[in-house]
């Protein structure tokens, strides 16, 4: 197994101490805006994971550069030394980002795999994140059908779960920032979808390991209002001083079907 953080970084510590790691985990120093240091990365590989793209905790002043340019010249990046090295399979880790933003949603509730994010909405509403994985899952696929390169990408929503390493990730500030009403008096009581990281992994490994895997497959397992969110981690910890005033919203409710990912057989938490 390898991976790409810093390898002498102490920021991976929790790596190196994960059961195995020893023996079966090898560290590379790598930029996937470098295309040598990917290449390098890669080479000798049976299957890539491309998980590594921008999540910024707050709007970035300069998206093109912080998010949209890393992410699709990143992806490129990884798809191009895959097809070098004679990669097995690569599996692109995008967002169910790329999957709905969009103002015209097909009709009926639920989303799929068909469904995807509009680029100039997205630009408009200034929801560059959304923006970064929809560009880059686009040239994942126009890559893959002109290189002949296997390629499969996985959607998630939100990910929680067990952390490993010592610092806070993107996902869980979301959480922190409802829990604190992110220094508004009332909170828009949205729906989130959500997914435990664990099963983010068992996704990945049934997108890689199954002969029949192609195509997107969403990754989502729940929906929750702010509310709800906020209420179970109260009933945990009475002593927060959580959110408590919460804005009704009307029509922000977003069904995601796992239906294909499920026939792979995948099961959530």
């Amino acid at each position: 197994m390898r991976s790409s953080p810093s390898a002498g970084d102490p920021k991976n510590k929790h790596l190196r101490a994960l059961d195995g790691a020893g023996e079966r985990l090898r560290l590379f120093k790598a930029d996937v805006l470098d295309y040598a240091s990917v290449a390098s990365t890669v080479a000798g590989c049976a299957g890539v994971f491309h998980v590594a793209s921008p999540c910024p905790a707050a709007q970035p002043t300069n998206p093109e550069v912080e998010l949209l340019a890393p992410a699709v010249a990143g992806t490129l990046n990884v798809l191009r030394a895959c097809r070098e090295a004679g990669v097995r399979r690569v599996v692109v880790v995008s967002s169910v980002g790329a999957v709905f933003m969009n103002p015209n949603p097909p009709e009926g509730p639920t989303m799929d795999e068909h469904c995807w994010s509009n680029e100039e909405y997205c630009r408009a509403t200034e929801n560059w994140y959304c923006l970064s994985k929809t560009l880059a899952e686009r040239e994942a696929w126009a890559y893959a059908e002109k290189a002949g390169l296997d390629v499969v990408t996985v959607c998630p929503p939100l990910v929680f779960g067990p952390l490993l390493q010592p610092t806070v990730n993107t996902s869980s500030l979301f959480l922190i920032r409802y829990l604190k009403c992110d220094g508004v008096d009332a909170m828009d009581d949205r729906v989130r979808n959500m997914v435990d990281v664990r099963d983010v992994a068992d996704a990945l490994v049934l997108a890689y390991e199954s002969p029949e895997a192609a195509g997107r497959y969403i990754c989502s397992a729940h929906a929750r209002k702010v509310s709800e969110m906020v209420y179970v981690v109260r009933s945990l910890h009475p002593s927060l001083n959580c959110a408590n005033k919460f804005v009704q919203l009307v029509g922000d409710e977003k069904v995601f079907s796992t239906e294909k990912l499920q026939r792979l057989g995948w099961k959530f938490r």
